[in-house]
């Protein structure tokens, strides 16, 4: 297959297995979708849905979260990980929105990417499922299939999405990004990975890849 025949099976196959898209991050607007994906950085997701419903209950806007301390946020998501840095940038966001955007979360790259603990993956979850733009964020879902579908070199994050944007066409880009995400997780996982299951990479993957999976169970 060529690069171009692979991606349209990636997209024809993740349509039939995803029909219906769910969002991993439980959120109700805007604001709390952001604080949901800073939060889920070297976290899981299923852990960042147990510990957001916490602290919406205290705050789940800008105005009534500034009137937590900091000490108060990173108390409640500790268990996320990362609690010091993740508290002044929720913090800290939250003030630059109210001084700057009316309370609003900013539907730019470039006004979101300029609050605090916001990077371009953060940014790129909430301009594309809290508003619709165009997007591919890619997590290490993205990044490891991509490069086992044989679509990008893996060389790194930034070299993967620009990959996925010159292959996939933009008006599937914010359903894709997400159907490979659950891909990964039930079909294509990093470890106890099962290669007759993974229908897309068995079909397509990497020939490296391939190889090195089966000498690895033939040992």
């Amino acid at each position: 297959m060529t690069k171009r025949e692979r991606a349209t099976f990636v997209i024809n196959t993740l349509k039939e297995l995803y029909p219906e898209i769910p969002i991993p991050l439980d959120h109700k607007d805007p604001y709390t979708l952001l604080i949901a994906v800073l939060l889920s950085a070297q976290c899981t997701d299923v852990r960042v849905n147990k510990i957001t419903p916490l602290l919406f209950a205290k705050a789940d806007n800008p105005y009534d979260m500034i009137k937590l301390s900091v000490g108060e946020i990173k108390d409640i998501i500790r268990p996320c990980g990362l609690s010091p840095m993740k508290s002044k940038g929720i913090y800290g966001l939250s003030e630059i929105l109210i001084a700057e955007h009316k309370g609003q979360v900013p539907q730019s790259f470039e006004a979101l990417e300029a609050l605090p603990s916001v990077g371009h993956k953060t940014a790129s979850v909430v301009m594309s499922q809290a508003f619709g733009f165009p997007a591919f964020p890619v997590d290490t879902h993205i990044h490891r299939l991509m490069y086992r579908w044989n679509l990008s070199n893996g060389k790194n994050v930034m070299q993967t999405e620009k990959d996925a944007k010159a292959i996939f066409p933009m008006k599937e880009w914010n359903d894709l990004h997400l159907q490979i995400i659950w891909y990964g997780r039930e079909y294509s996982a990093a470890r106890a990975w099962d290669l007759e299951n993974d229908i897309i990479t068995k079909t397509i993957g990497r020939k490296s890849v391939l190889e090195e999976y089966y000498k690895k169970k033939s040992r």
